[in-house]
């Protein structure tokens, strides 16, 4: 044990210095937060569905959640049922063992709901295309109201399309 305490001694504190404040992301944050209050009135609840996604774009999803992005405390969350979302974020192209799942999601969100296609995959199909097992893009099987491309794209893409959805360019 005394080798080990030595040891940290030694080296003294080793850690990352805090991020540079991203000024894009803060201004992006603040519009966010202005057209929820004026669009809502209220929290935006998102419901995830992951339609057969290579999972990149959900490792982008959950850095929302991280203290960084910290959307929770911009009065978004993630639900587990649709029933309880404002809007839909799907991922991936539709598998066909999906498509059920998908159409079912969308018809128990309440109106009005938003439907947001995330990736590549869910905007144009991606590299899967349409086939026997594969649907292609997300408006193959349900409106989409927004559409964020990138393989994956990023938390502040992301925050970005939600704001698109939340309060259209006019």
């Amino acid at each position: 044990m005394f080798p080990m305490l030595r040891q940290i001694l030694r080296a003294g504190l080793i850690s990352e210095p805090a991020p540079i404040a991203d000024d894009a992301l803060r201004a992006t944050t603040e519009r966010l937060t202005l057209a929820l209050r004026k669009q809502l009135g209220r929290a935006l609840v998102i419901r995830h569905v992951d339609a057969g996604s290579c999972n990149g774009c959900e490792l982008e999803i959950h850095a929302l959640s991280n203290p960084y992005y910290n959307l929770e405390a911009l009065g978004i969350k993630f639900a587990a049922s649709p029933r309880h979302a404002d809007l839909l974020l799907v991922t991936g192209p539709v598998a066909a063992n999906m498509e059920v799942a998908l159409k079912r999601a969308y018809d128990a969100t309440p109106e009005p709901k938003l439907v947001v296609a995330v990736g590549d995959c869910g905007c144009t199909g991606g590299i899967f295309g349409e086939s026997y097992a594969c649907r292609g893009k997300i408006a193959n099987v349900i409106p989409v109201d927004v559409a964020i491309p990138g393989c994956p794209p990023t938390p502040l893409q992301l925050i970005e399309g939600i704001l698109a959805a939340i309060a259209p360019a006019k």
